[in-house]
């Protein structure tokens, strides 16, 4: 491996996989890059902005975004940009797995919460209040507008 190369990191979160290529402490804080997996019927469980980084989103296979309260399908080779402040969301309505690499410019999340948020997925009680904390924590603002 060059310095220029980074090894993926797996995070599971429920219906979730994250395979974290480059984050911020890679890039200096340039970008955070992952590959996101989403099982039929899994979707975000909580709509939310950011209000420090942009987000571009990049199709391998069907994933639909709510993005500003219209439904965006996102297919493979076709991309969406979520400037930050606009409220999103994701689900996959089909019945394989859809996967999209997620761009967050600049790099301010890193895989940290994405951990997190899969330490509380993991627990025997879904605590929806604890998971806004850590979602506001690290710059993500749960919206009801999704």
């Amino acid at each position: 491996m060059t310095e220029h190369t980074k090894s993926a990191e797996l995070i599971r979160i429920g219906g979730l996989t994250l395979r974290f290529l480059q984050d911020r402490h890679s890039t200096g804080g340039a970008l955070d890059l992952f590959e996101m997996t989403v099982q039929p019927g899994a979707a975000m469980p909580v709509a939310h902005y950011h209000e420090t980084w942009d987000e571009t989103v990049y199709g391998l296979s069907g994933t639909t975004w709510r993005i500003a309260g219209q439904d965006v399908p996102v297919g493979p080779g076709e991309s969406v940009f979520i400037a930050r402040g606009v409220v999103h969301g994701f689900r996959n309505d089909g019945n394989g797995e859809a996967t999209c690499l997620s761009l967050l410019t600049p790099g301010v999340l890193g895989p940290e919460y994405f951990r997190e948020m899969a330490t509380l997925a993991e627990g025997a009680i879904h605590d929806p209040a604890a998971m806004k904390t850590v979602m506001e924590r690290y710059g993500l603002i749960p919206s009801e507008n999704g």
